[in-house]
């Protein structure tokens, strides 16, 4: 995979001025179409202000793109303002044909609701609650991977413990709960849960999740420190070797399916 040498974000301002050009206009031409000054479209081209979405949209329409620039903010600067660390990970996880996903405390984070995933962020107190919505955003726009025309399969094994903590309102839960039930009806989506009466076992080491693709697989401990992907073989292989052990303490999918109905019943009541 190649890597790349330039801020996303520099690269759709960079794109923006050869677009431009290409198509023969100055900046006041383009302003004119787009109506917007021409001192703004020279900040734009010249980094100094950022684009909006209606700017962007303009552009779109005055140069005939099919919502090119539009869909590069939406994919390359959305990406470019995760931590630096985290970058390449959004990319293996989009190119994924396997992701296996394991978190003993929380959901994974591709098969959390908008609501769980809010009262997540802000249970920890220490982000406001501007960056707490950032983040929420950011999460949803990741699960759109599971909905792209050829999602990656993604096995998920969860905590019997992770369904009865009460994160937000019992609402909150249940409608988790729900979710996780209709997750797991799809064909590309395995829920497996591992039952309290397992007692210790290999997944109480902390949550990971292994990507897989066509040419890659790579790995991550799912913290919130800035960890680097894991692409050493032996890395990899020790987590697998760790995925296998949690599978044989988890119950099978029906059983799974079960238990997470159990829960949502006492949710509900």
């Amino acid at each position: 995979m190649a890597e790349v040498s330039e801020s996303a974000s520099s690269f759709l301002v960079n794109e923006l001025r050869r677009s431009r050009s290409a198509a023969g206009l100055s900046q006041e031409d383009l302003g004119k179409a787009i109506n917007y000054s021409s001192s703004l479209v020279s900040a734009v081209e010249n980094g100094q202000r950022p684009p909006t979405r209606d700017y962007l949209a303009g552009v779109d329409r005055a140069l005939d793109t099919g919502g090119l620039f539009q869909r590069l903010l939406d994919n390359l600067v959305r990406t470019d303002q995760s931590p630096v660390w985290f970058r390449d990970w959004l990319v293996f996880e989009r190119e994924a044909t396997l992701v296996r996903w394991f978190d003993p405390s929380i959901v994974p984070g591709l098969l959390q609701t908008e609501d769980y995933a809010r009262a997540i962020f802000a249970g920890s107190r220490l982000i406001d609650d501007e960056e707490v919505e950032r983040r929420v955003v950011a999460r949803l726009e990741r699960q759109e991977v599971l909905r792209a025309p050829r999602p990656p399969h993604l096995l998920a094994i969860i905590d019997e413990g992770t369904l009865r903590r009460p994160v937000g309102s019992p609402e909150t839960m249940a409608a988790q709960c729900e979710h996780l039930l209709r997750c797991a009806d799809r064909s590309t989506i395995q829920i497996n849960v591992v039952p309290a009466a397992a007692g210790a076992y290999a997944g109480l080491a902390g949550p990971f999740v292994i990507s897989k693709g066509d040419e890659f697989e790579v790995a991550m401990m799912d913290t919130p420190w800035p960890v680097q992907v894991l692409h050493r073989r032996d890395a990899v292989d020790s987590l697998i070797k760790r995925w296998e052990a949690i599978r044989g303490e988890a119950l099978p999918r029906m059983q799974s399916i079960g238990l997470i109905k159990e829960v949502l019943a006492r949710w509900q009541t």
